[in-house]
């Protein structure tokens, strides 16, 4: 089976292009709190560059109705949600058809026992106290070897431990943001084509 693969946190059209070209199954669009967030109006520019390929819009703290409405507004075709009612937006995001990737945070002796929806994909993520996500942090990867179902791996994975993560944790799907970026904020391109041949190489 070959990787599910989603580049995170782009913010030009070239960012998406290339990822797209170079085989990614999703990009991911950051409209929550970050360096690499982008603003609504941008957000649906690169959803629109996606064409097929599945756009993410990673949010954080919203209400269910002001997400509802970014979804609209920007055309995206998945969410990625945080906060109080993440819950509330998954369950909306599964019944519009929508894919739902549901953050769980890794922390170093477990994986957080949250409740993942029906139709939603879990996406496990170094769990920080400081911001939503990994912060481009590692966790220990043999925590996900009993885990029940499919999911996507996130957190630290760069060109250079992409094929050891694969075939330690057998992810379904692999995530990746800052391991992709030549300063922050700033994909190099040239590492999200490496990154996505090491995750679907045979």
């Amino acid at each position: 089976m070959t990787t599910w693969v989603k580049v995170c946190g782009l913010r030009t059209v070239e960012d998406v292009e290339v990822a797209v070209e170079s085989g990614a199954d999703a990009v991911g669009l950051m409209l929550a709190e970050s360096p690499r967030r982008i603003s609504i109006d941008q957000a649906t520019d690169l959803a629109r560059a996606a064409g097929t390929v599945d756009s993410v819009l990673v949010i954080a703290d919203l209400e269910i109705q002001e997400a509802q409405e970014v979804v609209e507004r920007t055309g995206a075709s998945g969410v990625q949600p945080y906060g109080a009612h993440a819950g509330s937006i998954a369950r909306w995001g599964i019944e519009q058809g929508l894919l739902v990737l549901h953050p769980i945070a890794v922390g170093a002796e477990s994986i957080g026992a949250v409740r993942v929806e029906t139709g939603a994909i879990p996406l496990l993520d170094t769990a920080s106290p400081l911001r939503r996500g990994g912060g481009g942090r590692t966790f220990d990867w043999n925590l996900t070897r009993d885990y029940p179902i499919p999911f996507v791996l996130a957190g630290g994975l760069n060109p250079e431990n992409i094929r050891r993560a694969v075939q330690e944790t057998e992810a379904w799907g692999v995530d990746a943001s800052s391991g992709l970026e030549s300063s922050l904020g700033t994909k190099d391109h040239q590492k999200i084509r490496a990154f996505i041949e090491g995750a679907k190489r045979p």
